[in-house]
């Protein structure tokens, strides 16, 4: 229901995007709040950068993206594999290493504006709320620009750029989850008490249960498909120690004391934060270049044994897309539409 009436936010407002001037400084959209339009429009930038990221790395889009001039010149020298791929085969992720740069700046520039803005009086304000037209202009010209960045050093130090983002946005994923899992159990409590119906309890109890019972799966899956008996050392370690955090989260949720301070913390929280826990051990293992110790899912499902790696420099051929890529972009989505 929030991501259709997101759209139909979106839409309404849709025509004042490319207004004239006053209708972008003003609220566009009577029915709406500005700062809620505002949150709305970002998103709908962010989610239109991140599915052209993914029209990048679609099968045949290669071709038409090393006529880029000077983009396939030199080889390759992204991060692990430099020289040791044509650029032609990986082209796509060069080009989704840009878009993300060209993202990464253009909010940037926009957080910097709004440094100690505290509310909509502040005359910063009013460029955050509107001028929706020319911001879409700046973000499409900073990604032209970034397709112009020369090789050279640029992927490596971005490569180092992801890493520290990703672990931040692992956080940022979890506090979301956890704020989700509490709003969740805080109403659905509410209603079963206001209602006096114990299909609520019952509801919050199936819902732990599930995902209590598709951890526990996953974690025992990953032991037969993902480890060796003479093999694959730190996947045991990982799944050990995760599974071990899980239960230990799960035992603090239901403390005392912890009740006293958090009424509605509870076992549902703990129960979703050990399934997106396993998610996140999957998506470790699966950048394993070892195939004994990581099947795609493909091999699991077909039964078919492979071990090659996923980038093959005899063939030219590299893997566009995997299961933990799609799982990764609906919990990304979900998250940014929760926000």
């Amino acid at each position: 229901m929030g991501a259709c009436m997101a759209l139909c936010s979106l839409a309404s407002c849709a025509s004042c995007l490319c207004g004239s001037a006053p209708c972008l400084l003003c609220g566009c959209c009577p029915s709406s709040n500005n700062s809620t339009v505002t949150r709305l429009v970002f998103s709908f930038f962010l989610l239109l950068g991140t599915m052209v990221s993914v029209i990048m790395i679609l099968p045949g889009m290669e071709t038409q993206l090393r006529k880029i001039p000077g983009f396939c010149q030199g080889g390759t020298t992204i991060f692990g594999i430099e020289n040791q791929v044509k650029c032609e085969v990986i082209v796509g992720f060069k080009s989704v290493y840009r878009m993300c740069f060209a993202m990464t700046c253009f909010f940037f520039l926009f957080a910097a504006i709004m440094i100690r803005v505290r509310n909509s009086r502040d005359p910063r304000a009013v460029i955050q709320n509107g001028f929706w037209f020319f911001k879409f202009l700046i973000l499409v010209g900073i990604t032209v620009g970034a397709f112009f960045i020369p090789d050279g050093t640029f992927h490596t130090v971005w490569f180092y750029f992801g890493v520290v983002g990703s672990f931040i946005f692992i956080l940022i994923q979890l506090i979301l989850l956890i704020d989700f899992a509490h709003s969740w159990n805080k109403i659905w409590v509410g209603n079963a008490a206001e209602t006096q119906n114990n299909c609520w309890f019952a509801g919050l109890l199936f819902f732990t249960v599930l995902h209590f019972a598709l951890a526990f799966t996953a974690v025992v899956l990953f032991y037969i498909y993902y480890t060796q008996p003479d093999d694959c050392t730190e996947h045991k370690v990982f799944i050990s120690l995760n599974l071990i955090f899980c239960i230990i989260i799960s035992v603090v949720s239901i403390l005392p004391k912890i009740q006293e301070a958090q009424p509605h913390s509870g076992l549902l929280q703990a129960s979703l934060i050990s399934l997106y826990t396993m998610y996140v051990t999957w998506s470790a293992m699966t950048n394993n270049p070892n195939r004994k110790c990581n099947p795609s899912l493909l091999s699991l499902v077909s039964h078919v044994n492979t071990t090659q790696p996923s980038v093959n420099t005899d063939l030219g051929h590299v893997q566009w897309w995997d299961a933990q890529g799609i799982v990764g972009l609906v919990i990304f989505l979900f998250c940014t539409l929760y926000a």
